[in-house]
């Protein structure tokens, strides 16, 4: 139980180290600079450990291309240009969505059954989100694209959808095509990262480095701990936990991010705490209960009971 608030701990921390290493550079270059290190650094360790991990056919190349473009490149892209004009604890909020969109994309995808009580869930899940659009309308108000939603949070949410469906690619690389996932993060980080930096190069200013005059130590301190927070070893601990307890509960334990996200920003840059943030997390909590339980009765997903007496 405590590597899994550890987990959440440390993914939510992202947010914040993200706001604070914003300040130096802009938010292309740092998926960038981020997902090309980590890219190179899973490569490096698969060549050295398992070359025949990286023989990849054509096709296989190009299935981990479009993971890069839509887990890697739109995920980090929205995500980082939204957090410029947002508080981490309301960027990393938002992230609370990705439930749904996967409840969504597993019926669209899989033809996963959606019946009352999942559309229940939806519906009571998205009402959640009403406090905390209400609130922290402060940089961002200038950017409002729709009444109560500004551009920087419909692109957090454009991050969330893309990411999980990445996830969803990753599944099926994974399962259909028999690439390890060691393998199809490495190779999507260093696909997605140098499309951010592609696209880097043609809209944000290098002279001769996008990174602000006298903080080139400041970014590098950032993007490093980012890469081995996330890349490095939360993806790994998350593949750990999945051995142990089911995914069901490890989502219900995600809803501890924008708690931890809140406080990080709270202590790290000085971001008030949103009564709001607690309120709707507390809304969604409820909307994902009648979501899970309803994929519980339909066999979906395993109880978490049934993790423990599973053969390895």
């Amino acid at each position: 139980m405590i590597f899994v608030i550890l987990l959440y701990a440390g993914w939510s921390s992202i947010f914040s180290l993200g706001k604070w290493t914003l300040q130096f550079a802009p938010p292309l270059f740092l998926t960038a600079s981020r997902m090309i290190l980590a890219g190179l650094l899973l490569i490096s360790y698969l060549a050295w450990r398992n070359r025949d991990a990286l023989k990849l056919t054509r096709w296989q190349f190009l299935s981990l291309g479009l993971l890069g473009l839509f887990s890697i490149y739109w995920t980090n892209a929205l995500e980082f240009w939204g957090l410029q004009h947002m508080t981490a604890a309301k960027t990393c909020f938002f992230y609370s969505l990705s439930p749904f969109f996967a409840a969504l994309f597993s019926y669209l995808h899989f033809r996963e059954k959606m019946n009352g009580r999942k559309w229940l869930g939806m519906a009571v899940g998205f009402t959640g989100f009403i406090p905390v659009l209400m609130a922290q309308k402060g940089s961002d108000e200038l950017l409002s694209g729709l009444a109560f939603i500004s551009w920087p949070e419909l692109a957090v949410m454009g991050a969330a959808i893309c990411s999980v469906y990445g996830w969803i690619l990753l599944r099926l690389l994974v399962k259909d095509q028999s690439i390890s996932p060691l393998t199809a993060n490495g190779v999507s980080m260093l696909v997605g990262g140098s499309l951010a930096l592609l696209h880097s190069s043609l809209v944000e200013p290098w002279t001769p480095l996008p990174i602000a005059s006298g903080h080139v130590g400041e970014f590098l301190q950032g993007a490093l701990l980012m890469t081995l927070i996330s890349n490095i070893l939360c993806y790994n601990l998350y593949g750990m936990m999945l051995k142990r307890f089911t995914a069901t509960f490890l989502s219900f334990m995600g809803l501890l991010s924008p708690i931890f996200a809140s406080l990080n920003s709270w202590l790290f840059l000085g971001e008030p705490l949103s009564p709001s943030i607690f309120l709707s997390t507390g809304i969604i909590s409820v909307g994902l209960w009648l979501v899970y339980s309803a994929e519980l009765r339909q066999g979906y997903i395993r109880k978490p009971e049934s993790v423990a007496v599973a053969k390895p």
